[in-house]
């Protein structure tokens, strides 16, 4: 059994392998040791992996030490299954470099574009070698709503809305469209151009924002939030096989 944990922005986020096999997921908003416990269901995990977007993650790995058979911290230096082209790879965000290896895992052979809806939204490229080719960042739909609110003296605080629409007919009803037209036009946009240069391109759309966006934007695109689960876990099972060091 693997215990996966990733530490994003806003939220930690636990799963759990058997075999490949997702069987258990869940967040909070911290990670403490009763909630490891309960979540593990008192089993002691043979492996686990801690991969952190807010820099390192010393409380975590020292709590996990004793709890574990063997902990890997996910780290620049950490060996991943993928070639890496990104200039300055201690620079990229770990989630960004995980999502990309689950794409490989569940599209594997494939041109792949990943969308990730968080705190900022992300758009990165795997190719069909096994190769991650970089990407873009952009603000993401928390981020939007809060600068309008924040650098304008009247504009309410809004939230993300399933209504479609190109106008509003309340200034909180015009926030709602405009930021999440915005975004839909931006991303829509984006897989347009890269349609145009990558053959058979799959548009693999995760994270916690992107429920409003899968239906939609009207491109072929598959649905799976837990990418960076499946990617952290090969990176798991590649440490701990000899693959890493053929």
């Amino acid at each position: 059994m693997n215990l996966i944990v990733d530490i994003g922005n806003t939220r930690a986020k636990l799963a759990l392998f058997d075999d490949g096999r997702l069987v258990a997921d869940c967040s909070a908003e911290r990670l403490r040791p009763s909630l490891v416990a309960e979540f593990t269901g008192g089993r002691r995990p043979e492996r686990a992996i801690v991969c952190s977007t807010r820099g390192a993650a010393d409380d975590t790995v020292e709590m996990l030490r004793q709890r574990v058979g063997r902990l890997v911290e996910f780290t620049p230096r950490t060996p991943v299954p993928i070639r890496n082209a990104y200039l300055t790879p201690e620079t990229l965000g770990r989630d960004r470099l995980a999502a990309a290896v689950g794409a490989t895992v569940l599209y594997p052979g494939r041109n792949a574009l990943i969308v990730d809806f968080g705190t900022a939204v992300t758009l990165d490229l795997v190719t069909a070698d096994g190769t991650y080719r970089g990407g873009c960042i952009s603000p993401g739909l928390s981020t939007r709503f809060r600068a309008l609110h924040d650098y304008t003296a009247a504009l309410p605080l809004c939230t993300p809305t399933d209504e479609e629409g190109l106008q509003g007919l309340t200034t909180d009803q015009a926030v709602r469209r405009g930021v999440m037209n915005s975004l839909s036009f931006e991303i829509e946009g984006y897989i347009s151009r890269m349609e145009g240069k990558i053959d058979d391109l799959c548009v693999i759309f995760t994270g916690g924002d992107a429920k409003y966006f899968a239906k939609r934007i009207k491109n072929t695109i598959f649905a799976n939030c837990n990418l960076v689960f499946y990617g952290l876990n090969r990176i798991l099972e590649y440490d701990a096989s000899e693959e890493h060091l053929d």
